[in-house]
């Protein structure tokens, strides 16, 4: 009995490890469409974390606030994005806007996903 448990456990460990492990590959290979996202978006107007959150999960990626304020924080810091407060009640938000750099490679992100998208949907 114990040998069929030890059998249970390994097999249930396996399962758990392999879907972690491929959680974790997508996440690495959705990580650059969300930040495609955010810039998208932050062109558009200015965006602020839970908003993201929001619109992001309308187009399928599920992201927590400790995983996307961290994100934001890196297109700020890579001179993409920039921060400013305002006001929204009695609590402060940080909203984001697009730099003149995250709009340039916003504009030269596009273009590689245009080709990339020949290549995957339109067979090109």
């Amino acid at each position: 009995m114990s040998a069929a448990l030890d059998n249970r456990r390994a097999a249930f460990h396996n399962r758990v490890t392999t879907t972690k492990l491929e959680y974790s590959q997508d996440r690495d290979l959705y990580s650059g469409l969300i930040r495609l996202h955010v810039l998208h978006h932050a062109a558009e107007q200015p965006i602020f974390g839970l908003g993201m959150v929001e619109e992001l999960a309308r187009h399928g990626y599920r992201i927590s606030p400790g995983t996307l304020y961290p994100l934001l924080h890196g297109l700020e810091e890579k001179g993409y994005l920039r921060s400013t407060e305002k006001r929204n009640g009695k609590s402060l938000r940080k909203v984001y806007r697009v730099t003149p750099l995250g709009r340039k490679v916003l504009r030269a992100a596009k273009s590689k996903v245009r080709e990339l998208f020949g290549e995957l949907i339109e067979g090109r």
